[in-house]
C-alpha cells in the first residue's frame, strides 16, 4: 500500500494525572487526537503537502482511524520541572520537493527557547538538503534571514507545548504534525 498525504495539521496538548499513561492520554485529548490510532513516522513533509488549520484536518478524520503523525512528547513527575515538546516545520519554496519536521523535547527550556530550537532544527535540516551553507554559530534570526535571502525556504513554523511539573502528578506535554488527506 502506498500512501502519500496531501495535507497535515499541527496540534499540541498537556495533561496531568497521578498515572503516567493517563497523563499522556489527557494530553492527547487536549490536542484533539486521542480518538485515533496514531502511528509515528519520521520527519518528512511530502512534496505538495499543504499545512491546514487543525479544525479542517480533524474534520477529515474518523474516530478509530489509523492516522500517521510526527509526534514529540515529554513528561515529568518532578514538581517545578519545566518540560517541553515541540515540532519545527520547514517547507521549501519549490513545493515539488519535500520538507522537514523536527521533533524536540527538553527540560528547562521555556516556550520561546523550545519553539525556536525546533523551528531552527527543521530549517537547518531542509537547508542542508537544498545545498544551503549553514553557519550554526550564527544567531537564529540571522540564519532565518539567510534562508529567506537564499530563496529556497518559503515557510518555517512550529508548535510547542510547555508545562511545569506538579507535586504528586505526572505532567505530559505533546506536539504533533498529523497527516490527513
Amino acid at each position: 500500500m502506498h500512501y502519500r498525504p496531501s495535507e497535515l495539521f499541527l496540534t499540541r496538548g498537556m495533561g496531568r494525572h497521578r498515572e503516567r499513561l493517563t497523563s499522556f492520554e489527557l494530553a492527547l485529548r487536549d490536542a484533539g487526537i486521542a480518538s485515533f490510532n496514531l502511528v509515528s513516522v519520521s520527519s518528512i513533509v511530502p512534496p505538495n503537502c499543504k499545512l491546514i488549520p487543525k479544525r479542517r484536518g480533524l474534520a477529515k478524520l474518523s474516530h478509530g482511524e489509523i492516522v500517521y503523525c510526527v509526534l514529540s512528547r515529554n513528561d515529568t513527575n518532578e514538581p517545578h520541572r519545566l518540560t517541553a515538546a515541540a515540532l519545527g516545520v520547514a517547507l521549501p519554496k519549490d513545493r515539488s520537493k519535500y520538507g522537514y519536521l523536527s521533533e524536540h523535547h527538553s527540560y528547562g527550556q521555556n516556550w520561546k527557547q523550545a519553539s525556536d530550537y525546533a523551528e531552527d532544527l527543521a530549517a537547518s535540516m531542509l537547508a542542508s538538503t537544498l545545498g544551503i551553507e549553514i553557519d550554526i554559530d550564527r544567531a537564529w534570526d540571522e540564519r532565518k534571514e539567510h534562508w529567506k535571502i537564499a530563496g529556497h525556504i518559503v515557510k518555517t513554523t512550529n508548535i510547542t507545548q510547555t508545562a511545569m511539573g506538579k507535586d504528586g502528578l505526572w505532567t505530559s506535554v505533546m506536539a504533533a504534525a498529523v497527516f490527513c488527506g
